[in-house]
């Protein structure tokens, strides 16, 4: 297969489109082969301040009436048709970003149209003005946008997160400034060109590149004033404190270890098959994916069995190829990061299994690995790559023990025989999704709402309320002489 490129990735700001700086001797590379895709990009304090400067005079009182309102939900729309008509070329770039293999990323994007018009239907059906209930006085509550957003996305979900982010805030009526995974620039590029052919109103929407530096420039500047982040918990941590000094509104993912627990009357074949399913979906880079499995003791042997079986039968090879099965890890220090993950559990007794056969490529591939023998206490740092950690534990309650000892606090699941025992347990986790049975990525219903405990982050996730996040409330109505107080 010949060496595929990418365009060069090019910042939009003040609606413009401008130059990035490239970085000396630093390239973005091809995970199938090791070789360059394009030159690495950043951008300089001057652009940073120009888009923040954009972003500010962007925001303002006539953008949030009911004209402005239905402005958007159009310009949205349209932006959802020029998506739909570049669906291919997000399936490929994706797949030469992220590694997983073109026929799911293809899945991936054709599912994009779908969720950015749904931010247009929730715009809709929000109301800017309810009347509320005052003892015959005049009181409205008004959903008013928090002002310019920093929405920084991370490589695995190179169009989808951008996509499901930007139109969110744009929906609710902040002036966005996004910042994608200096890893994967060239997905979210393609979802900011197919928007400003849609139409944007003035400063809506800038699109800036770069690594960590870069995004710490706008999420930690004044004129942001709610931040967007999906990615690593260090990054989290200095968002947070950054936002700490002037109070920003912050929804922030940042993944962990989840628990899948596998009860005593468990079906081996289902739960091989849903812990497999997890650990390779997306090349296993998805925070909700499986890490630690907890498995009772008299299942661990024929469940490390029947994973390693269907693990050698796996298809590894080359993201463009429509036939792979599993692609290769996006990108050398997410790689060379799972590497010291897996030594990192060898060092502490774990036992290593890796049947599957990897193809003749000199990119960044990895079979699914089993690490079993390891104490669970061992075994709490994020995986996120085709990597679990299997251990054995006496009981539903000793599971329970050990998956809240260092809860992950995003997803977990739960694979037993008897549905109504297995959702019970589930229950007792600590976490926002428990899935029984299975590990699909799509919410288990439309009423979901997923939290995000602990160090997971902050906010969460549902269907229907990605728009509300990026507005905040505000009462104004006719005071009262009456009232006591």
């Amino acid at each position: 297969m010949s060496n595929p490129q990418l365009p060069q990735p090019i910042n939009y700001i003040a609606d413009e489109w401008s130059e990035c700086r490239t970085i000396p001797d630093a390239w973005n590379l091809d995970p199938n082969t090791g070789r360059p895709v394009h030159r690495a990009v950043t951008t300089g304090p001057d652009d940073v301040e120009r888009a923040l400067r954009h972003a500010e005079r962007a925001y303002g009182f006539e953008r949030w009436d009911d004209a402005a309102s239905e402005e958007r939900a159009a310009v949205i729309e349209r932006a959802a048709d020029v998506v739909e008509s570049r669906i291919e070329d997000i399936a490929r770039t994706d797949a030469l970003t992220s590694g997983v293999p073109i026929a799911k990323a293809r899945m991936v994007a054709q599912f994009l149209p779908h969720r950015i018009r749904s931010s247009a239907a929730d715009l809709r059906a929000i109301p800017r003005r309810t009347a509320l209930e005052a003892g015959g006085r005049d009181v409205r509550l008004y959903k008013v946008p928090w002002g310019p957003a920093a929405v920084l996305t991370p490589w695995n979900g190179p169009s989808f997160i951008p996509a499901a982010k930007m139109v969110s805030a744009l929906a609710a009526g902040c002036p966005v400034i996004l910042k994608p995974s200096e890893h994967a620039p060239s997905s979210a590029q393609i979802i900011v060109e197919c928007f400003v052919k849609a139409g944007l109103p003035d400063g809506a929407l800038q699109l800036v590149h770069g690594a960590g530096d870069v995004g710490a420039a706008i999420t930690g500047d004044h004129r942001v004033k709610i931040v967007s982040f999906t990615g690593g918990p260090n990054a989290g941590r200095a968002i947070a404190r950054a936002a700490a000094e002037d109070f920003k509104v912050l929804q922030l993912e940042l993944g962990g270890n989840n628990p899948a627990l596998v009860l005593d009357d468990a079906d081996i074949d289902v739960a091989a098959d849903g812990i497999l399913d997890g650990m390779t979906k997306l090349n296993g880079q998805w925070c909700e994916g499986p890490g630690k499995v907890l498995a009772h003791k008299s299942l661990v042997e024929p469940l490390l069995e029947s994973l390693l079986d269907r693990i050698a039968r796996i298809g590894i090879g080359h993201s463009l190829d429509e036939n792979t099965q599993l692609g290769p890890i996006s990108n050398a220090p997410h790689f060379a990061t799972l590497q010291s993950r897996i030594e990192g559990l060898r060092a502490h007794g774990g036992t290593i299994h890796q049947p599957a056969e990897l193809p003749a490529l000199d990119g960044f591939f990895l079979s699914p690995t089993v690490a079993s023998g390891v104490d669970a206490s061992m075994a709490t740092a994020e995986l996120f790559g085709p990597l679990v950690s299997l251990h054995a534990v006496e009981s539903d309650e000793d599971a329970l023990r050990v998956a809240n000892a260092n809860p992950s606090g995003l997803d977990a699941y739960v694979f037993g025989g008897d549905l109504d025992r297995a959702i019970e347990v589930g229950s007792r986790v600590r976490s926002g999704e428990v899935r029984v049975n299975g590990a699909k990525i799509a919410d288990l219903a439309d009423g979901s709402a997923q939290s995000f405990w602990g160090a997971s982050g902050i906010g969460g996730h549902a269907p229907g309320e990605s728009v509300r996040v990026f507005c905040g409330d505000r009462v104004v109505g006719v005071d009262s002489p009456d009232l006591p107080l």
